[in-house]
C-alpha cells in the first residue's frame, strides 16, 4: 500500500490564537496543539472561539493523540470541549498538562485523568505509522516544547510558541543541539511560529528584564499594582524576585492566578521565598510601600479589573493617589486601544502607569531574525508559516525566501486547508480540504451561534429593536385593539410620540391590506407588518432597526386551550416507564517508548 502524509491547517493561521494542526499518516491523525483565542469586538457576546468541532465528528476515530507545545489557552484552551465528547490522549510536558487538567476540569469534572499523558523533551513515541519526538523550545512559560513528526516522506516539524534566548533560564531554553540534529534528517515540512515576524529589532533579554522590572519597583514611591496574564510564568518570577529585592510583600488576585501559581510552586516551577506573599487580610496593615498587588483577572485578562480598580468597583482594590500601576505584558494590537482607556482611568483615579511593552521590545515570540536562524538550523524543504494573522504570515515568506528557500516551496494558507504529499513528484498540494471553521462558545452553548445570529446581535447593537403587538380576530377580519409599539436602542419614545403613532397607523393599514386583497397566513402577515414597517422607519430616521411583529388572536387560543383541557380529562391515566440506557466506552492503547 502507498503511504499518505496530508497536513492539516484545522486552525491558527490568519488570525492571533486558535492553534491547531493535524498531521495524518495512513489511517492515524496526531493533532498538534487545541487552542482557544478570546473575541474581539465585532463577535457580540461571545465568550471564547475555538477550532472547527465537526474535524472531530469527521476524523476522530483516526485520532490518536492530541500533542500539546505549552499551557498558554491559545495551545490548551479548546481541550474543555473536544475531551468532553471525545476520549482521546492528550501528550504534554508535566507544567503543560497540570495547566490541562486545571483548564478543562473547569468546564468538565468527569474527564478522566487516565487521558493525560506526561512527557518530556527525551520522550519518544512509536505509533503504528509515525514516531512522535519532542524538542525544549524558549517562550515565557516553562517546559515548553516543540514536536518533530516522523513520517515515511520525512519529518514534519511544528515549533508551537518560540524565540531564541540564550541567556534564558534553564527551564526555559531552546535545545540548539537537537535542532541542530533534526537538521541533519530530511524535514520535509516546517511549521513555524510568525507572531512576531514584522519585529525588526532584537528581543531583550530575559534577565534585563528582570532588573528593569526591578528598579521600577525600587523606585516606586507607593502601591505597585502588577497587571500580567496569569499563565505569563517568566513575568510572574521577575515580579516574585523584584518584590523579595525591593522588600515588598505580593497580594495574589485573580482565580486563574492562584490555581497556576499554586500548581508551578508545587511543581518547582516558581521560586517564592517564604513569607513574601500575604493575605487580603493583611492588606490594611501593609504600608504601602511595602506592598505590591499582582492581578490577573479573571481567564488572565487583567485589563477588565484594572478599570474595576480605578471605577471603585472592584471587590478588594481601589486605585488612589501615590500607586503605580505596572502594566507587564506587551499587549496584542487587538487590545491595544483597551490599554489606552484603562491607562486614562488609572490617571483620573489618581494612579500612573508604566508599560513594559513600551520601554523594552520584549515577546514571547521569535523575531524576523530569530525565524531565518532556525531555517538555517532545520533545512526544511517546505515551510508552513502559521500562528499569525495574514501580514505575519506574508512577511515570514518574504524572510524564509531571503534565507534561502524558493517562493514555491513556502505555503501560505488558511484554516481548512489541507496539503497532501505527492511521493512520485516529491510536492505538496492542496487536497480536499478540512472542517476549519470557528465554533462559537456563548455560555453554556457551544456552536450554536452562527453568523445570522451574529448578524442579528450587531444590527441590535447599532440600531435596536422596534416591537409591534397587535390583536386580530381573523374570522371577522379586524383589528380587536389598538396596535401596541415600543422600542429599545432606537429612539427615545418620549420625544417621538408622533412616529409611534405614525407607526400605528401604517400596522392598521398594513392588515387591512392584508384581510382585504390576501387569503390569511400568519407568516405572510407578519412578514408585511415587517415590510412595511422597516421601510417607513428607514425613510423617516435613516436607521434600520430589527423590527418585531408580534401578531395574536382573540378567541381561537381560548377554544383550543379548552379543547386541550377536555381531552386530557377524559383520556385514562397511564403508567409511565423510564427506558434505561447504557453506554460503553472503548479504550484507546497507545504504544509508548524511550
Amino acid at each position: 500500500m502507498t503511504d499518505q502524509v496530508k497536513i492539516m491547517i484545522l486552525s491558527g493561521v490568519r488570525e492571533q490564537g486558535k492553534d491547531m494542526f493535524a498531521v495524518q499518516v495512513n489511517d492515524e491523525i496526531f493533532v498538534l496543539d487545541a487552542g482557544l483565542k478570546y473575541p474581539d469586538s465585532t463577535l457580540f457576546g461571545i465568550d471564547l472561539v475555538i477550532p472547527d468541532l465537526d474535524f472531530f465528528e469527521q476524523y476522530g476515530d483516526q485520532v490518536v493523540g492530541i500533542f500539546l507545545t505549552h499551557g498558554h489557552a491559545d495551545s490548551i484552551g479548546a481541550l474543555p470541549y473536544i475531551l468532553r465528547k471525545y476520549d482521546i490522549p492528550v501528550f504534554g510536558s508535566q507544567l503543560t498538562i497540570e495547566l490541562a487538567k486545571i483548564t478543562v476540569k473547569r468546564e468538565n469534572k468527569r474527564c478522566k485523568n487516565s487521558l493525560f499523558h506526561v512527557i518530556d523533551a527525551e520522550t519518544e513515541i512509536d505509533f503504528k505509522n509515525a514516531n512522535i519526538s519532542f524538542f525544549p523550545t524558549t517562550h515565557s512559560i516553562p517546559d515548553s516544547l516543540g514536536i518533530d513528526v516522523h513520517t515515511p516522506a520525512g519529518e514534519v516539524v511544528y515549533t508551537g510558541d518560540f524565540k531564541f534566548d540564550p541567556s534564558a533560564a534553564p527551564k526555559y531554553r531552546t535545545d540548539l543541539d537537537r535542532l541542530a540534529e533534526i537538521g541533519q534528517k530530511k524535514v520535509l515540512a516546517l511549521l513555524s511560529d510568525s507572531s512576531n515576524a514584522e519585529a525588526s529589532l532584537p528581543n531583550v533579554a530575559e534577565q534585563e528584564i528582570g532588573d528593569y522590572v526591578t528598579n521600577v519597583f525600587r523606585n516606586a514611591q507607593g502601591r505597585v499594582i502588577v497587571a500580567a496574564k496569569a499563565s505569563n510564568l517568566i513575568r510572574i518570577q521577575e515580579v516574585l524576585n523584584a518584590a523579595y529585592k525591593t522588600g515588598r510583600h505580593v497580594l495574589l488576585t485573580g482565580r486563574d492566578l492562584a490555581k497556576i501559581v499554586r500548581t508551578a510552586m508545587n511543581l518547582g516551577y516558581l521560586n517564592v521565598p517564604k513569607g513574601l506573599l500575604m493575605r487580603v487580610k493583611d492588606l490594611k496593615e501593609t504600608p504601602d510601600e511595602k506592598t505590591v498587588i499582582l492581578e490577573t483577572g479573571q481567564m488572565g485578562e487583567p485589563l477588565n479589573s484594572l478599570q474595576k480598580m480605578a471605577k471603585k468597583r472592584h471587590s478588594m482594590i481601589t486605585i488612589h493617589k501615590g500607586d503605580l500601576v505596572f502594566i507587564a505584558t506587551t499587549p496584542s494590537h487587538a487590545v491595544e486601544t483597551i490599554v489606552a482607556q484603562t491607562s486614562d482611568m488609572v490617571y483620573r483615579a489618581g494612579g500612573t502607569v508604566i508599560q513594559l511593552g513600551k520601554a523594552k521590545h520584549t515577546s514571547g515570540h521569535a523575531t524576523g531574525r530569530d525565524l531565518q536562524l532556525l531555517i538555517d538550523i532545520i533545512k526544511p524543504h517546505f515551510l508552513i508559516p502559521v500562528i499569525g494573522e495574514y501580514r505575519l504570515l506574508e512577511i515570514h515568506k518574504d524572510l524564509a525566501i531571503r534565507a534561502g528557500l524558493k517562493k514555491e516551496d513556502i505555503f501560505i494558507t488558511k484554516n481548512g486547508d489541507c496539503l497532501s504529499y505527492d511521493f512520485n513528484q516529491k510536492r505538496l498540494y492542496l487536497t480536499d480540504p478540512v472542517p476549519g471553521d470557528d465554533t462559537m462558545i456563548d455560555g453554556s452553548g457551544i456552536g450554536d451561534v452562527g453568523n445570522i445570529v451574529l448578524r442579528d446581535r450587531e444590527v441590535l447593537s447599532d440600531d435596536g429593536i422596534f416591537i409591534a403587538v397587535v390583536t386580530i380576530d381573523r374570522r371577522k377580519k379586524k383589528i380587536i385593539a389598538q396596535p401596541q409599539v415600543t422600542s429599545r436602542g432606537f429612539v427615545y419614545i418620549k420625544a417621538n410620540q408622533q412616529l409611534m403613532r405614525d407607526s400605528i397607523e401604517l400596522i392598521k393599514k398594513t392588515i387591512n391590506n392584508n384581510f382585504e386583497h390576501k387569503k390569511f397566513d400568519w407568516t405572510e402577515i407578519k412578514q408585511d407588518v415587517r415590510n412595511d414597517l422597516e421601510k417607513f422607519l428607514y425613510r423617516k430616521t435613516n436607521r434600520r432597526p430589527v423590527v418585531l411583529p408580534v401578531v395574536m388572536e382573540v378567541n381561537q387560543n381560548r377554544h383550543r386551550a379548552m379543547q386541550k383541557r377536555n381531552s386530557k380529562n377524559d383520556a385514562p391515566k397511564k403508567e409511565i416507564h423510564h427506558p434505561v440506557d447504557v453506554n460503553k466506552t472503548g479504550q484507546r492503547i497507545i504504544k509508548k517508548d524511550k
